[in-house]
């Protein structure tokens, strides 16, 4: 005894009614509650839809289907941190590394003035801060346009515009700007231009190169993304 089309797009309505939001995961836990209710329905084939998808929902545990989201975002964070972490191999590797070491090079030859050190230290932390933020609320309105064209979410590309783990990292030159009134030796000057270089790399990979590939790398996740109604 199979699902009906109706009994699945009441699959797809319980699941948001429970807290999941994004299509992808919605469709994961559509196909594990049908299957399951399949086989509820071959040992008992007088049980009622109702009634075997309540037992299969609390097999989930009292959150639910919480857990499952976590696990998911903890996997497409971590995948989404190695697209950034490949494309930042990249810029170490020729022709991008000359431009690279030539932009650390740079800011070490700012910071290293005594007298103006600590104020470009700074201002390029607070540029680095700025930037950032700045990008995330134009990816955000990117992400919500496309939402509302669609009338989906997906959680890899919520990810890739403006939700994803490496947010927290746009505080880390303040961390470091921090540190350099009383640490103003070569070596300590050259990793905090490294530190600084590699953060706008980051910003630039997060807000650019991965972006205009997004449909490549949703295609490649999904396979029925372009299929989705």
């Amino acid at each position: 005894m199979k699902l009906t089309p109706p009994q699945i797009d009441q699959l797809y309505t319980f699941t948001r009614q429970h807290y999941v939001e994004h299509y992808d995961l919605q469709t994961e836990l559509v196909d594990h509650l049908a299957n399951s209710i399949e086989e509820q329905w071959a040992e008992n084939p007088k049980r009622s839809f109702e009634e075997a998808l309540q037992i299969e929902f609390k097999k989930f545990g009292i959150f639910g289907f919480m857990d499952v989201v976590e696990q998911r975002q903890k996997a497409m964070n971590k995948r989404y941190n190695k697209l950034v972490w490949h494309h930042f191999k990249s810029f170490f590797r020729l022709p991008q590394i000359l431009g690279t070491l030539l932009s650390i090079f740079f800011v070490f030859q700012l910071l290293k003035s005594i007298t103006i050190s600590h104020e470009v230290a700074a201002i390029l932390a607070f540029f680095i801060l700025i930037s950032f933020w700045v990008g995330l609320i134009r990816m955000n309105r990117k992400r919500k346009k496309t939402v509302k064209e669609e009338g989906k979410k997906w959680l890899l590309k919520d990810i890739i515009y403006g939700y994803s783990s490496m947010a927290g990292m746009s505080y880390l030159p303040f961390q470091i700007f921090l540190q350099l009134e009383n640490h103003s030796n070569v070596i300590t000057l050259f990793f905090m231009s490294f530190f600084m270089v590699s953060m706008i790399i980051i910003e630039y990979i997060m807000f650019f190169v991965i972006p205009s590939k997004a449909v490549e790398y949703l295609k490649l996740t999904y396979p029925e993304y372009d299929l989705a109604p």
